[in-house]
Parts: C-alpha cells; structure tokens; sequence
C-alpha cells in the first residue's frame, strides 16, 4: 500500500453505496482472488467520467468485467466501451457481467492478446484504460498513441507496484525484476514524451494520468 492503510479506510468510510449489481459483482472478484480496481480508484474513474464525458472509450485488461461496467454505468452520455482480455477463463465471466448489468450492447469484448489487437484497430478513442499485463506496457504503448487524438486521456492502472517501483532493481524479488525495470522504462517513455502533459497519482496502487496535447 503506498498511502496509510488508516487514510484508505477513512475515505472508503466516505463512499456512497454502489450501485447493486457492481456490488455483486465486485465481491465475487474479491472471493476469487480477482484482481480489480482498488475504492479510491473506483471514485477517480466515476469522477472521470462524468467530467470527460468519453463517447468512445478503450480498456487494455477487461478481468471480469467490473471496471468496463463502472465507466460504463458513470457516463452521463451513451458510450461504446471496447475491452481487450487475453485470459480466457475470465472471458465468459465478463461477458455474463456485462449481460447482468444491461450493458453487452454498449461493451464490445476482443478476446485475444492485446499486442495482436491493439495493430488492428482502427477508431480514435477520447478516453484509454490500462491494466493489463505490466511487463508490456513499454510495447503497448505506442499503438495506444496511434488511437488517440488532442484531448484524449489515458489512465494506467497500478504503476506504483506497491511501493516496489521506488526500491532498487537489487531490492526487488528476482521474479519481480522485469516488470519493474518495464514500468520504469514506462513512465519514463510517458512522462518524456512531447505529446502528453501527464500527472503520477497516488490513488490505489497509483494512476498515471495523460492527456494528449
């Protein structure tokens, strides 16, 4: 946890109920060992979404569903949500949380490895959602870039690591190591780049929030 446990807990006290099937649905993922976007997280993402009022929105990691349907239930304007999950036992769970919250004809999901998708689209994207596989975000990234316009936003989820991304390569467990030196090779692609105005967050597990120019 990269903030105090107490600060967490204190502004979760703060949160308005959810609508009921999130609630669902985000306690079965939390039983099973899912992982999902973190509370703070959760309000960040409905506050972008109301603010930014995204038409045509891309999420890289769709899990079981529960962040593509958070975006989609907190747009105050019809949006098209297209999600890329590569994991197939996930894939018929979303696809029945997607039917359970009313949403499968707003959610498009593209089974499949991103790194093979991402080439193949061909829209622009006012809002992108990252949290997939760490170790690729470096190689993801510019074909994001290729989707995006002036104005569009992209969010990547859990760059922080746990803290561990501010610790030495030599302090990181072995198998930790790649995705590690990636995500710093990462930010530091993002945050160098001309094109974005970016902003590193301390929400959840940490948000790297741009805005391209």
């Amino acid at each position: 946890m990269i903030v105090s446990e107490r600060y967490v807990t204190y502004l979760s006290s703060l949160a308005r109920e959810e609508i009921p099937y999130l609630q669902e649905i985000e306690k079965e993922a939390i039983d099973n060992f899912v992982p999902i976007i973190r509370k703070d997280t959760q309000d960040f993402m409905k506050w972008m979404m109301q603010t930014i009022q995204p038409e045509n929105i891309l999420e890289v990691g769709t899990a079981v569903g529960f962040s593509a349907l958070l975006m989609a239930s907190y747009s105050p304007k019809p949006c098209h949500i297209t999600t890329i999950e590569n994991y197939e036992p996930r894939i018929p769970i979303a696809k029945e949380n997607f039917k359970r919250g009313k949403k499968e004809e707003c959610i498009t999901l593209l089974e499949g490895d991103a790194m093979e998708i991402l080439p193949t689209l061909t829209d622009s994207y006012d809002f992108i959602f990252m949290d997939a596989a760490k170790g690729q975000y470096p190689a993801f990234l510019p074909f994001l870039k290729e989707r995006m316009h002036s104005g569009s936003i992209l969010v990547t989820d859990n760059i922080l690591q746990e803290g561990d991304l501010l610790e030495s390569h030599y302090a990181i467990e072995r198998r930790n190591r790649t995705i590690h030196k990636r995500m710093r090779e990462y930010l530091q692609l993002l945050t160098q780049d001309e094109d974005f105005v970016c902003s590193i967050l301390p929400v959840g597990d940490g948000l790297a929030v741009c805005t391209m120019k």
